[in-house]
């Protein structure tokens, strides 16, 4: 019995396609399900029925094969009739199918729009805003309000890349010279993780993010903190780990906004302590992990971008120290 029941723990999560928890993920889900259903009643009349050939032509196998003119003319029409049932079928399931995108590839024109640029291995995660000083760039995590429908503009910076939250819609591919567009609605708050469902190089694996829906109330607020630039540190570690920050070449790859960090190969560093994960969902993100990854991402992450740090322990410290001061 416990055996049988184990694998069903896999059906939730906060990555499952069967624990679905927004709109689109929903329809996907019914569809799903209506075509197991047909699927299974089509399999269980096709072995019925290949049974009973075999038991009939076992308590005939002495006599001859009835060729006659009337079992000619009941086999055609019995071929006649499932050649019209598989007709059906297939039909009323592609009708199915149509019905549900008209729920999964719905959209609508007041939708919060985001752009989303995929990267090996990272994602990088642009608001985008009537007002210029209104939008701003993250990498990694996704907020979005419950409720309201969120539009995501999908590019790439180099391979094929797929995004994919299973509980909360369906994969769109991310193609390098395409823009493609989905869009989908969470119903409940929570954390949902998502995945590079396309294979793109040797971190694939390791190229994760996460999306967060807040109560509406709340994603305003923090989209509002989000909009502002980091707090300058008012400790001396702090200011000294934010001069070793451009010192040593950091700034040079990651923007910080409001200071003289203005690099663009990496993620937007403006905001990264407020992050659940580090290394686009490797590691969570706290002191260790931080001085773990700055010292040598290419030990965590092989293939990545980033180069081995050679800082000394006291620089090592308060550059972690400045980092996790950007809230």
């Amino acid at each position: 019995m416990l055996c049988t029941i184990w694998p069903l723990t896999a059906c939730a999560g906060r990555q499952s396609a069967l624990d679905p928890q927004g709109l689109q993920s929903d329809q996907i889900l019914h569809t799903l399900f209506i075509f197991l259903a047909v699927s299974a009643v089509v399999w269980t009349a096709v072995v019925i029925a290949l049974c009973i050939g075999m038991m009939r032509r076992k308590r005939s196998a002495d006599r001859p094969l009835d060729l006659h003119q009337a079992f000619e003319e009941r086999s055609g029409r019995v071929i006649l009739a499932l050649g019209i049932a598989t007709t059906a079928v297939v039909l009323g399931l592609s009708l199915v199918s149509y019905a549900g995108q008209h729920t999964v590839f719905a959209k609508n024109e007041k939708a919060h729009t985001l752009k989303i640029i995929g990267h090996q291995w990272w994602w990088e995660v642009r608001y985008e805003a009537d007002s210029p000083h209104q939008s701003f760039v993250t990498a990694n995590e996704i907020r979005i309000p419950t409720g309201q429908p969120v539009k995501v503009e999908l590019e790439s910076a180099d391979v094929i890349h797929s995004f994919w939250v299973p509980s909360l819609t369906g994969k769109m591919d991310l193609i390098p010279g395409q823009k493609n567009e989905l869009q989908f609605t969470a119903k409940n708050a929570g954390v949902y993780r998502g995945q590079c469902a396309e294979f793109c190089g040797l971190q694939h694996a390791h190229m994760a993010f996460a999306v967060i829906a807040l109560p509406p109330d709340e994603f305003g607020r923090w989209r509002d903190h989000e909009n502002q630039s980091a707090n300058s540190p008012t400790d001396q570690l702090g200011k000294q780990g934010e001069a070793l920050f451009r010192a040593r070449g950091c700034a040079l790859c990651h923007n910080i906004s409001g200071t003289m960090a203005g690099g663009q190969l990496g993620p937007d560093l403006t905001h990264i302590g407020s992050r659940t994960t580090i290394a686009a969902g490797t590691l969570p993100n706290n002191s260790a992990t931080l001085g773990a990854w700055i010292a040598d991402p290419q030990h965590i992450k092989p293939g990545n971008l980033m180069p081995r740090m050679p800082l000394q322990s006291d620089e090592m410290i308060a550059i972690i120290h400045y980092l996790e001061q950007l809230k």
